[in-house]
């Protein structure tokens, strides 16, 4: 991290070509916002301090995207170029000194190493700018770089305005760029909008340091793809699965065991251990944390929760912000949310729902049953059906259960309720008072049988 360059990322565009509502740069890929990507590479190469986010198109939606990470903003109020971006912020960043780096904020795939390339290529030079470039296939629609003898940047031509000679250059301008701020300052009143879209280019600049006799030199990268920039939903799921398959690699490499790979999302910031094993379309997102030899089945979600060693989560099963923790089994077909909190060799079974529920150590609940604000001691069992009735209609009440408790199934629990340690439920009960310790709670009507009323009603309708 250098602390004498101010980092600017363009995210004021609405990117019309993704046919959306919403600015282009709060589209997600990889398990986070683009701007959000082009901020943390950012954050690599310069203090929160000096990284200035331009914003125009839903400039709130964009700050607050972004806006826990301690950065700088640009207001852009209307949209006239790259250069018109990177001026609205003269006030900000003239006295900062030092280097000027301006970065896409569309091109999340960008690594933090080649952004500290660029600005450690223009600080031991004395060059007037430094650009990145790379090479296409096809560039059509991007501007050349065309070099002079020396390998420094002589123009960049964009396509529109190049000879067919120059249309033959397959290096081209990626759009990333540091340039030495007393003379970037210096010259920035030079860009003018002397183009047919009448606004202001980034690219102006280098024509115009040329001709003040300052040297722009190249930063070449090799791979093009990490330069991808967005404009449609089909680049956006390109770039995605990008991410997803660095993320998969690193993990395998490091001894996660994923099977089917291409079928599994996992976040960056996402942690897991050596030997757990990821089944086939499973989704473990945000900042969730996996412990060791842990096994996470097919199909299963998981997001924003920790879990520890040698926990299992079987097939088809949700978790959100929750906790598991060692030795714990959840699902299949389970539900876990809201600061939900598996204790230690917990059991919670197919279709079974924990809602800010505590399940004590060694407690099971396998069946059908519904648990919400809940706290239920260790080693209790919730027979399947049971529901925790907590919310009222106006108000959310907890339950409490205390340890080797026994819920019979189908057993409805009114809250605010406490089931004592030891006490047992009986099966179908509707419970509305508190059970003491080692008690046994029946709340149902008492059982009639009438010998032959079901023949004799037959026999009626005959």
């Amino acid at each position: 991290m250098r602390n004498d360059v101010s980092i600017v990322i363009l995210a004021g565009g609405l990117g019309t070509r993704m046919k959306s509502r919403r600015a282009k740069v709060l589209h997600c890929a990889g398990g986070d916002t683009l701007v959000g990507h082009a901020v943390n590479t950012a954050l690599v190469c310069a203090p929160p301090e000096r990284i200035f986010v331009v914003v125009g198109h839903q400039a709130g939606q964009v700050q607050q995207a972004v806006a826990d990470r301690g950065v700088e903003f640009i207001q852009q109020t209307e949209q006239k170029g790259t250069g018109h971006a990177v001026l609205c912020g003269r006030g900000q960043l003239e006295a900062n000194g030092g280097l000027l780096a301006i970065i896409n904020g569309d091109c999340p795939l960008v690594r933090p190493a080649t952004i500290e390339g660029l600005i450690n290529r223009q600080a031991a030079s004395d060059a007037g700018g430094t650009l990145i470039s790379t090479r296409l296939d096809d560039p059509t629609g991007y501007g050349r770089i065309i070099r002079d003898t020396d390998g420094n940047v002589q123009a960049v031509v964009e396509h529109k305005a190049a000879t067919e000679k120059q249309r033959q250059v397959n290096e081209i301008n990626a759009g990333f760029y540091c340039f030495r701020a007393d003379l970037f300052w210096k010259h920035a009143g030079e860009i003018c909008p002397d183009n047919p879209a009448n606004e202001y280019y980034i690219t102006d600049m280098v024509e115009i340091l040329i001709r003040a006799g300052h040297r722009v030199q190249p930063f070449f990268i090799e791979d093009s793809a990490e330069l991808l920039g967005i404009n449609t939903r089909v680049e956006l799921a390109a770039v995605d699965r990008v991410f997803r398959e660095r993320t998969a690699r690193d993990l395998m490499l490091a001894g996660v065991t994923i099977e089917r790979p291409e079928t599994v999302t996992i976040d960056p910031c996402v942690e897991i251990g050596m030997d757990t094993v990821i089944e086939p379309f499973a989704r473990i997102l945000g900042q969730t944390r996996i412990g060791e030899n842990c096994r996470i089945g097919a199909h299963s979600i998981v997001g924003d929760s920790l879990l520890e060693d040698e926990v299992e989560v079987a097939p088809f099963s949700s978790i959100a912000s929750s906790r598991l923790d060692r030795g714990s089994h959840v699902g299949p077909f389970a539900r876990l949310r809201m600061e939900s909190h598996v204790e230690p060799q917990g059991s919670v079974g197919n279709f079974v729902e924990l809602k800010k529920t505590r399940l004590g150590a060694g407690s099971k609940a396998q069946h059908l049953a519904y648990l919400g604000d809940s706290t239920i001691g260790e080693k209790s069992n919730i027979g399947a059906g049971t529901i925790t009735c907590n919310y009222d209609g106006i108000k959310k009440s907890p339950t409490r259960i205390g340890d080797r408790a026994f819920i019979g199934s189908n057993s409805t629990l009114v809250a605010p309720v406490e089931i004592g340690t030891g006490a047992y439920v009986g099966a179908g009960s509707v419970i509305t008072d508190a059970v003491p310790e080692d008690a046994l709670a029946l709340g149902r009507e008492r059982q009639v049988v009438k010998p032959g009323w079901a023949k004799a009603r037959r026999e009626k309708q005959k």
